[in-house]
């Protein structure tokens, strides 16, 4: 339980109210430093499932809360975005984002029950989408110029292509369960 893979994840979940914290802080580096938490996170969200399967160590619990982790930490991250900055634009990126991930949970989970769950394994997709994901909320929450480059800019139409990604990756994890949804079970409640 106590692994190293598992305390990276675990402490991802105890870096969101720090994060927030930062978010709100009323300073002038704020932003940047709750982007430097933001990055942390999404780096050990990376590094926990390498050296779990590189040492050997994947457990239940991880399995579990790594990706647990990982939405908290984003959906969180989108919620403040859209609260700084109540546009309809970034209002629909985030309702898109957080509402494709409870959906692929919810599919992830019954076809577990159906014994498929290797149907709806992450595929080249989601990984894309979620790097340009992470990418995209890190620089929303910097927002500040970097080199004369408009960090919140190409942050907006980063988080754009990931919204994209986010379709395209649900409609792929969507179509391969669909088989399985889709089958004819005796005994079903459900219609």
């Amino acid at each position: 339980m106590w692994s190293i893979p598992n305390l990276l994840t675990f402490s991802r979940i105890i870096m969101i109210p720090v994060f927030i914290g930062l978010f709100y802080l009323p300073a002038p580096w704020n932003h940047q430093m709750a982007a430097l938490v933001f990055t942390i996170a999404a780096f050990t969200d990376w590094l926990d499932g390498y050296l779990a399967r590189r040492m050997g160590l994947v457990s239940p619990l991880g399995a579990f809360l790594d990706p647990v982790a990982d939405k908290l930490m984003v959906a969180t991250a989108l919620v403040l975005l859209v609260a700084d900055n109540p546009s309809p634009w970034m209002a629909v990126s985030a309702a898109v984002i957080i509402g494709r991930e409870i959906t692929i949970s919810a599919l992830r989970e019954w076809m577990a029950e159906l014994g498929s769950r290797c149907t709806v394994a992450v595929s080249w997709v989601g990984k894309f989408k979620t790097a340009t994901q992470m990418g995209a909320i890190t620089l929303l929450i910097y927002r500040h110029d970097l080199f004369g480059l408009p960090v919140y800019r190409i942050g907006e139409l980063l988080l754009y292509v990931a919204v994209v990604l986010t379709l395209w990756s649900m409609m792929v994890y969507l179509r391969a369960a669909w088989p399985s949804l889709a089958e004819d079970r005796k005994n079903d409640g459900d219609a």
